[in-house]
């Protein structure tokens, strides 16, 4: 029987039972239609013979429980019996059943017909008497993982490498992965090793979801691990040299990809996914790509202008040229003194002036700030505000 007239043949139908017949009611019905067409009791009549062949192959299949749900579920696959009319109306493929099942028909792994290379076709692999020697599991994807670093200000800024201890799922070592004590694990008779099992949705759909005896392993140990307890997956401890980009904020989720729990049979590693909590800096803050500073400058520096120093985040001071009149609060820019970027370039730090008043003046600064206030006497900075407040 090849794996077209096994998905395309409706063994119900064949038998005149429901899908939902009991085992007793498909037994009785072989029996009667045994009966009517045996050879014995048609004799030189093919078309009888070959309606009792018919009869005798869709016995072994709905007769038996487990081959009955293997085909239920290869069924389930395609929806609806598994077929589609061809361009006649005839019931007949018109799809390649081996670029379907990644390989071709009549070549089986051990030689058996009807075979496949593997993909969906493991789904078969009880039904066409392969047993565990052709199913072949499926490579699973090793797990997300995600852990937190906590960086300084300036490494935020300037990017770090930084240990990183980290502890997840990996291959058991001392079954070497298999789950087994021994190291030979039996292939799932539930999903036939592909780590998977199908089931109905209506419509003419399927869902698939990791088989539950397995835990979607597609092995099953026979003398489970004592260290994994048949998973084959056990707790590891690793500490890596983990690089953080440049520029990095607080709360931040970088995405390391390959780094997280390692695969299995041969499935690709998962991610790293590590959030980043930022120090903060005794002087500088930071909006963006930008760092910002307050400079404290003194009043007559303020009013008459001048230059002022101001630091930088692990870099020499700049020289900023403060104009007469500045107000305090205001901002100033030195460029390409902030962070580093993506692309490598850095942004600006942010200067903002603090003009500072004295607490304690001595009798000369006093005198001359008597002086000061008496030549500008007749100036009243509220005068807008009071105007302003009355309009309103």
């Amino acid at each position: 029987m090849s794996t077209k007239d096994f998905v395309e043949k409706d063994y119900y139908k064949v038998l005149g039972v429901p899908k939902d017949a009991t085992e007793a009611e498909i037994k009785k019905a072989y029996r009667k239609l045994a009966r009517e067409f045996h050879p014995d009791a048609n004799k030189g009549d093919d078309k009888a013979e070959e309606r009792f062949k018919e009869i005798s192959e869709a016995n072994d299949i709905l007769g038996d429980a487990k081959r009955r749900k293997e085909y239920d579920d290869a069924r389930a696959l395609f929806g609806n019996g598994g077929y589609r009319p061809g361009p006649g109306g005839g019931g007949s493929f018109n799809f390649d059943l081996g670029d379907l099942f990644g390989g071709s028909q009549g070549q089986g792994q051990g030689g058996g017909a009807g075979g496949f290379g593997g993909g969906l076709g493991d789904v078969f692999g009880g039904l066409f008497n392969r047993g565990g020697a052709g199913t072949r599991t499926q490579p699973r994807r090793g797990q997300d993982v995600e852990s937190e670093v906590t960086l300084s200000f300036t490494e935020a800024v300037d990017g770090a490498t930084v240990p990183l201890r980290m502890s997840s799922q990996a291959p058991c070592k001392a079954c070497s992965g298999t789950g087994d004590k021994n190291g030979t694990p039996r292939v799932c008779p539930t999903c036939v090793g592909t780590g998977q099992v199908s089931r109905g949705a209506g419509g003419g759909f399927s869902l698939t979801d990791p088989c539950a005896d397995c835990k979607g392993r597609g092995l099953i140990a026979q003398d489970p691990c004592e260290v994994c307890k048949g998973s084959g997956r056990a707790t590891s401890s690793r500490t890596m040299q983990v690089r953080i980009p440049a520029g990095v904020s607080d709360g931040q989720r970088i995405r390391l990809r390959g780094k997280g729990t390692p695969g299995e049979q041969g499935g690709p590693a998962g991610d790293l996914y590590v959030v980043v909590h930022v120090d903060a800096h005794p002087v500088f803050g930071r909006k963006g790509d930008n760092l910002t500073v307050t400079v404290p400058v003194t009043f007559p520096e303020a009013a008459l202008g001048g230059e002022v120093k101001v630091p930088t985040l692990g870099g020499p001071p700049v020289t900023l040229k403060l104009p007469a009149g500045t107000p305090n609060g205001r901002t100033m820019r030195a460029r390409g003194k902030g962070a580093t970027r993506k692309d490598g370039t850095r942004g600006d730090l942010l200067v903002t002036i603090e003009v500072i008043v004295p607490k304690d003046l001595g009798d000369k600064a006093k005198e001359s700030l008597e002086s000061y206030r008496e030549a500008t006497a007749g100036a009243d900075p509220r005068a807008e505000l009071f105007k302003a407040a009355k309009g309103a």
